[in-house]
């Protein structure tokens, strides 16, 4: 049931002095019809829903945070670039009808004033953004057929005036600061939690459908060049049996016949040749390949290996979801209040705690200590003072970077979630997180070796395994939210 025109002049009476005057600092869209916006003012946080959905089309605040999806919907960044920081100056309603528009919000960069309009008008429910001019920039529904042009509002519908079960509901909610808005949050709480859970896992499918095709093209390109490369992996024996006959061999030559002493029964071997090369050059281009051989196998199939462990890992989570028993790793951080007091602004904004001792601190998925160096000092005592043999280490390869150290027990293995939460951090930590992927080597403590006569945190190390990684924002803010 959407809220009637008497419902928006009691939720705007109720609402309107405690929001007018502050500014927006945070937007969100946990589902496809709903933007929540957080309303900052001193000692004050609120957080304002606008619910565009035909059957409860509505405005109030609201206590509890909904579920977010992993990446914001285009509608939502834009409101994030255009609108974050804007002051609001007035909230009115429009000729008294169910449309609320939040009027002059004047934004910190050069745009100028701007307007939000939320048409909360059943089927044809939306949230308009208009400039300075009552002009159409963009809107909920993204109807580009009417962006630049004049907003005219709907005409008013003519409705009986009745008292609505949420006005009296609120009389209940004497408790809180905003009776009204708590009485329809509570009505439409289970509706709107559920709404926002199955909007996640629709952007969670999606996401992982598009990661798994994309990693499954990466490992079967590393299949197909380590099949070619397999090829060469009896030429080091070539290069041998060439190096012995030298002699034997003169330039323009496109074969030539050795006995292959490799093998207990001496038998003869003709080996292909390059005319246009010398015997030395043949032999040395044999070796080459060889070399290319054992590069593709040392490289090549440890990613092959990680590539398949993870995309097993993604298609387990893929049928979870399907099948219903999957969850958001993140709960929702509920607000005892609507109107939070200054104690409760890190819980909302979900601010790391101050810094404490070396390292950066982290906890992953799984509840494992995972340590991360700031500096080449830091690296070296992380590595080599704080972590113990049987401890992984991670590291980002080719580059620059932090030192990242799993504590594990004697004989454990880390988790498949620890690992990838501890490579996630390697990689943000390195001259590759700009780029946003890359390979992360592991192993355990035990094979990493201080560098003779190199600097601070320089190593070297043996029995490394390899896992490509690509930035994940919302395993990123799990784990912010996580550190200390």
């Amino acid at each position: 049931m959407a809220l009637t025109t008497q419902d928006l002049a009691a939720v705007l009476l109720e609402i309107a002095p405690a929001l007018t005057g502050g500014w927006i600092q945070k937007i969100h869209q946990p589902t496809a019809l709903t933007i929540v916006l957080e309303i900052r003012r001193p000692g004050q946080t609120h957080r304002l829903l606008i619910s565009c959905f035909p059957e409860t089309a509505r405005l109030h605040l609201v206590a509890a945070a909904m579920q977010n999806p992993p990446s914001p919907p285009p509608f939502c960044q834009f409101l994030r670039a255009h609108l974050r920081g804007a002051h609001i100056e007035a909230i009115t309603q429009v000729q008294d009808d169910r449309i609320v528009r939040i009027v002059r919000i004047d934004l910190t960069t050069r745009a100028g004033s701007r307007a939000l309009v939320a048409e909360l008008t059943g089927k044809t429910a939306n949230l308009l953004v208009l400039d300075d001019a009552d002009r159409l920039v963009t809107d909920l529904k993204g109807s580009r057929d009417r962006q630049g042009q004049p907003y005219r509002p709907p005409a008013p519908a003519q409705r009986p005036m009745h008292v609505h079960p949420f006005t009296v509901a609120a009389h209940s909610m004497s408790n809180s600061s905003f009776p009204l808005s708590a009485a329809i949050e509570a009505r439409y709480q289970d509706r709107d939690t559920a709404s926002s859970l199955e909007a996640v896992r629709t952007a969670k499918i999606g996401a992982l459908k598009k990661s798994i095709k994309k990693l499954q093209r990466r490992v079967d390109a590393w299949q197909d060049d380590l099949t070619k490369a397999t090829k060469y992996r009896d030429y080091a024996r070539y290069g041998e049996l060439l190096k012995a006959n030298l002699g034997l061999i003169k330039k323009g030559q496109r074969e030539v016949t050795v006995v292959d002493y490799f093998e207990g029964t001496l038998p003869t071997l003709s080996i292909p040749l390059d005319a246009t090369k010398t015997p030395q050059g043949n032999m040395d281009d044999y070796f080459r390949k060889h070399r290319k051989y054992l590069a593709a196998e040392r490289e090549l199939r440890p990613r092959i290996e990680a590539g398949q462990v993870e995309l097993a890992a993604m298609r387990r989570e893929l049928d979870t979801i399907k099948l219903g028993t999957w969850q958001p790793p993140e709960t929702p951080v509920t607000v005892g209040g609507v109107a939070s007091s200054r104690p409760r602004i890190s819980a909302i904004s979900h601010q790391p705690p101050a810094r404490t001792g070396p390292f950066r601190r982290f906890t992953s998925t799984d509840g494992l200590p995972i340590f991360v160096g700031r500096n080449a000092r830091e690296n070296e005592d992380l590595t080599f003072r704080l972590a113990k043999s049987d401890d992984l280490w991670l590291h980002a390869r080719g580059t620059p970077g932090s030192h990242v150290v799993v504590r594990l027990g004697k004989g454990q293995d880390a988790p498949l979630e620890t690992l990838r939460d501890a490579a996630t951090l390697a990689l943000l930590y390195s001259d590759l997180k700009k780029s946003g992927k890359g390979d992360v080597i592991y192993t355990k403590r035990k094979w990493v070796k201080k560098a003779k006569h190199q600097a601070a945190g320089a190593v070297t190390v043996t029995r490394e395994k390899s896992l490509l990684v690509v930035l994940d924002r919302a395993r990123l803010e799990a784990l912010k939210a996580r550190s200390g």
